[in-house]
């Protein structure tokens, strides 16, 4: 290695040359190097600006300044993408080689920077002026750091795996061989002071050593886990050849003793426990370190998890069962005793495999805590699972065990979680299943439902077959025709209808009031709702088919209640100190007085309560519908969460001879207001209209809501009785209300959403509504 004298001598005689350089040199651009002074570095050349560059430089005694480009990416870089400080150069050498390059050995003189540029069309050139150092004698402090960089850089150069053990003799390069960014160089290049410029590379050269000793560290950490993993791996197969040799059965490992003895005690059908003990056979060749490994180990561990004879004693008192259906829900009496006729036939029969139940209703109606009483009353696990959104078949049926993170389907890991083979598994939202490219779910819900099929289903991942015949399945859905028509097939659907206002009124006493006043700790007062404030509520605060925002409304009234009951109080006592709320909680609780007043005290929550805490109603009453008007007939409609009375408004005017349909309405709907427009033409010598009613005239047709859109046929006959009236100028009755479909000849086809329909108009006042005929057999008399 060069020592510091040598190095310093080095500095004088480059300094000594600098006076017969020319100011004005050519300009070599770099790409991701930078040439420090005494370096001695071969740079590559192609671009036609560098090689022009060079051949000018030749004819000008050699000299030619070297700076780094910003950014690598750039191909014809002009001033402004270089750096402004650089080295001065000399060209040693010039090679040419093939595809017109050349390779040119240049060696870095001293610091210098651009002045100003003077030319940059053909190639770059400046004026250029030398980086005078500060200091370049020697002291004590730059002989120290000297001397510690030439240390670090040894030690550099001994640990990195990256740099050449003969490069440690070329000191004065040290910078150039650190694996560091062009920044970082850079900065280096641009101090002006020696002192300074070792002080930045011996820094970095620090921070370069502490990470080579962690990457030392961390390689060590690793060698020293393989080598663990591979001594565990021969001692286990040293283990398994002396087991062999002696003819011992015992497993090598507790974890394998434990499997097989899983599989023992598991009670699997015998071809089910072949199967099982051919992937143990597998597991046992296998290595651990082997990614096989872990995936035979998983699907033995649900193999031998899933309940293959473990099942529960149904609850056969019919009577018994009757009661927890009753406590548990107000009315339903259809699916109850559909429930009830399957305890007595399993009664009588012992077994009953056949039984695939769809409860189709609107939102928040019971379907689900249905399905959850029933298997409380049967005594049975419960299990549930939703079925919106599902689009891939592999949901159902699983993934097959040669995909990586292959998991069995849904239906699998029901089993497997209710522990028993005859659960009741509930598949929600049936409805509301979709597909696309990774098949249709659907389908593989056909072997599922089927009674006939599912004692051996097939799951793609658990690959043997599995009775599912023993298990109670339960569907729900919103709306019955979005079901395929192959799965409606395999079930026996049960039509839950919409509540009327004295049904919400019991289940709100008899349910939701007695189960929030208990989450809420309030079920130790004296609360009661007066029977008026819930119909209002039911009325004004909330407008659906079920009770699941009567729910929300009564909870969020009892949390006021219970605010303004808890504030008087500690206004009274005082009891707020500092903010503690944890403490007011904690002494609300256990203060006798507090609970003393509060059992003594009833508190009745009447219609004026609701309003001050629930504020303005929500929805208006529409009563006002009532009243008799020409050109206005009252509509029933069916909707996912329950039926709506929907008002038809006919105008006709003078205007052009067209029809105008407003209120977004669907083409099935326009076409039904064309047909009843026809039939009114063509029959208006019965109907009493004028022959020339639309001559001249414009019939203007208008569903209000306009923002909802509209669609369906059961609105015919409301949009004929709109368009006589319109036409005769006679009112329509307001307390009758109509539905149904009509055809071009006058007949009323019918239609489906009854009860829906019906309850949407009795909950508005209208006790008359006229229906189809044939819909006849539809009303529950």
């Amino acid at each position: 290695m060069e020592n510091k004298d040598d190095l310093f001598t080095t500095i004088k005689k480059v300094e000594s040359k600098s006076g017969s350089i020319p100011k004005i040199l050519t300009v070599l651009p770099l790409r991701d190097i930078i040439i420090f002074p005494y370096m001695i570095f071969p740079v590559l050349i192609g671009r036609t600006s560098t090689l022009k560059a060079v051949a000018e430089a030749l004819e000008r005694d050699k000299y030619i300044f070297v700076s780094a480009q910003k950014k690598a990416n750039i191909d014809e870089p002009k001033f402004e993408d270089i750096y402004t400080y650089g080295t001065i150069a000399k060209i040693i050498q010039v090679l040419r080689l093939p595809n017109n390059l050349l390779k040119v050995l240049v060696e870095g003189l001293f610091q210098a920077r651009i002045v100003k540029p003077t030319k940059d069309k053909e190639y770059l050139e400046a004026e250029i002026a030398q980086v005078i150092h500060k200091q370049t004698e020697q002291t004590k402090e730059l002989n120290a750091l000297i001397r510690l960089t030439s240390d670090q850089f040894a030690e550099y150069v001994k640990e990195s795996l990256h740099v050449p053990p003969d490069i440690i003799s070329a000191f004065e390069n040290a910078i150039a061989n650190v694996n560091q960014k062009i920044e970082v160089k850079q900065k280096i290049l641009e101090k002006k002071s020696l002192q300074k410029q070792y002080f930045q590379l011996s820094t970095i050269l620090s921070q370069e050593l502490e990470l080579l000793h962690l990457e030392d560290e961390i390689d060590g950490k690793v060698q020293d886990t393989i080598q663990k993993s591979q001594k565990k791996y021969y001692i286990q197969e040293q283990i398994r050849a002396l087991q062999k040799e002696l003819g011992d059965e015992d497993e090598a490992t507790p974890e394998l003793s434990a499997i097989k003895e899983a599989i023992e005690k598991a009670g699997m059908p015998e071809g089910v426990k072949a199967k099982a003990y051919e992937e143990f056979d597998r597991l046992k060749k296998t290595p651990t370190v082997s990614p096989e490994y872990s995936v035979n180990r998983t699907y033995l561990e649900l193999l031998t998890a899933m309940p293959w004879t473990q099942k529960t004693e149904d609850d056969m008192d019919i009577e018994h069962v009757k009661v927890i259906l009753d406590e548990d829900h107000y009315d339903l009496e259809k699916p109850k005793d559909r429930i009830l006729e399957f305890i007595a036939v399993l009664n009588l029969a012992g077994t009953l495999k056949r039984q695939i139940l769809c409860f189709v209703g609107p939102p928040g109606v019971g379907k689900t805590s249905l399905a959850k009483s029933i298997a409380r009353a049967l005594g049975r696990k419960f299990v549930r699972f939703s079925l919106g959104g599902i689009r891939d078949e592999a949901e159902i049926r699983g993934h097959r065990r040669t995909y990586v993170g292959a998991m069995p389907g849904k239906i699998i890991q029901s089993m497997k979680k209710a522990g028993t083979i005859n659960p009741v598994i509930l598949l929600d939202e049936v409805d509301k299943m979709s597909m696309d490219f990774r098949g249709d779910p659907s389908s593989a819900l056909l072997e599922v439902l089927d009674p006939e099929q599912n004692v051996a289903f097939n799951d793609h991942y658990l690959e043997v077959d599995y009775d599912l015949s023993n298990v109670l399945f339960i569907t729900t859905a919103n709306v019955k025709y979005d079901i395929p028509l192959p799965l409606q097939d395999r079930m026996e659907v049960i039509d839950i209808s919409s509540y009327l206002e004295p049904d919400k009124l019991e289940i709100a006493k008899r349910h939701i009031v007695p189960k929030i006043l208990e989450e809420y700790g309030l079920n130790k007062y004296k609360i009661k709702f007066d029977d008026k404030a819930i119909y209002r509520m039911i009325r004004e605060y909330t407008r659906e088919a079920g009770v699941r925002h009567l729910e929300r409304e009564i909870g969020s009234v009892l949390r006021k209640l219970a605010r303004e009951l808890v504030t008087d109080y500690d206004k009274n006592r005082k009891m707020r100190k500092n903010g503690d709320s944890e403490k007011v909680r904690k002494a609300l609780r256990e203060n006798p007085q507090f609970n003393k007043m509060m059992s003594n005290k009833s508190v009745v929550i009447t219609p004026e309560k609701i309003e001050e805490f629930l504020k303005a109603p929500k929805f208006k009453d529409k009563k006002d519908q009532l009243e008799d008007k020409v050109g206005v007939a009252t509509g029933l409609a069916w909707t996912s969460i329950g039926g709506e009375t929907m008002p038809v408004e006919v105008t006709i005017m003078p205007g052009a001879e067209k029809l105008t349909l407003t209120g977004k309405l669907g083409d099935v709907m326009k076409e039904s207001a064309q047909a009843a427009l026809s039939y009114v033409r063509s029959n208006y010598k019965v109907l009493d209209i004028p022959e020339n009613f639309q001559k001249h005239k414009e019939i203007h047709i208008h569903v209000p809501e306009g923002a909802i859109p509209k669609d369906g046929p059961s609105a015919g006959i409301t949009l004929a009785v709109a368009l006589i009236s319109a036409a005769t100028n006679k009112p329509i009755r307001g307390d009758i209300a109509m539905t149904g479909e009509i055809t071009l000849r006058g007949n009323i086809l019918p239609i489906g959403g009854l009860n829906e329909k019906l309850l949407a108009a009795k909950r508005i006042g209208i006790n008359t509504v006229l229906v189809p005929k044939d819909n006849e057999r539809d009303i529950d008399l």
